[in-house]
């Protein structure tokens, strides 16, 4: 089924490709029912005041990524409201429930403007910043020709991979039966890694256990800002 789209007006070229060509366009997943979240759709909890697919959301148009593209799925109309003039596009996944590869599809064939390499996002990874995902496209930048790019952390695989552009044919005619990661793994000889010096990359929300832990690190961290900036005084 076709992907369909909402016209969002966005700034062309922010990434670091030059004119026509925006180094990395992102896709955003966003489309996954979070069944073991519970009864709250996960993409609405507030982290530091802002809803999870928001917060996500606004790092990637804050960052150096270049077209951005919202796949989205479940409960889409509460999505389109989270995401509400962020200057991205979304596209609906008609068939999201038949796995996380589908939604990677629509994302892939809705991208329009050229660009070097692709990073595909999952939406509940709330600890990434802007630095995290600039440090991953200027990573992917230096790599040689037909790369794919992996953070990781204390050997532990991350995400957003980044895959150069030159994979979308083969992933798409792969049907949504290749994964990602199934992909990458039968070409060992592609991947680079980025070793990050947080674990931002590998910290997401899958329950509420997960959730409770974000909230307990997010105000320890306000509690020692807030006594660095006493500190000072």
């Amino acid at each position: 089924m076709p992907a369909v789209f909402s016209s969002v007006t966005r700034s062309p070229f922010r990434g670091r490709g030059g004119p026509g060509m925006s180094g990395v366009a992102a896709i955003l997943l966003a489309a996954g029912e979070s069944c073991r979240m519970g009864p709250r759709n996960k993409m609405t909890l507030p982290v530091a005041g802002v809803p999870l697919l928001r917060r996500i959301a606004s790092t990637l148009v804050n960052s150096e990524v270049g077209e951005i593209v919202a796949v989205l799925g479940y409960e889409e109309q509460t999505a389109r409201a989270l995401l509400a003039e962020l200057p991205l596009r979304l596209v609906t996944n008609e068939r999201y429930r038949e796995g996380q590869m589908t939604s990677v599809h629509c994302g892939l064939e809705a991208l329009r403007e050229p660009c070097k390499g692709i990073m595909v996002c999952l939406s509940d990874q709330p600890l990434l910043r802007v630095e995290d995902i600039d440090c991953l496209v200027h990573a992917f930048e230096q790599q040689p020709p037909g790369s794919v790019l992996i953070p990781a952390w204390q050997g532990r695989r991350g995400n957003p991979v980044i895959l150069a552009h030159e994979h979308r044919d083969a992933i798409l005619a792969g049907g949504p039966g290749l994964g990602c990661r199934q992909y990458i793994d039968a070409h060992p000889q592609l991947v680079a890694w980025q070793e990050m010096d947080n674990d931002h990359v590998v910290f997401d929300l899958d329950t509420p256990e997960d959730y409770q832990r974000l909230l307990h690190r997010l105000a320890c961290a306000e509690i020692a800002s807030a006594n660095r900036a006493a500190a000072r005084r």
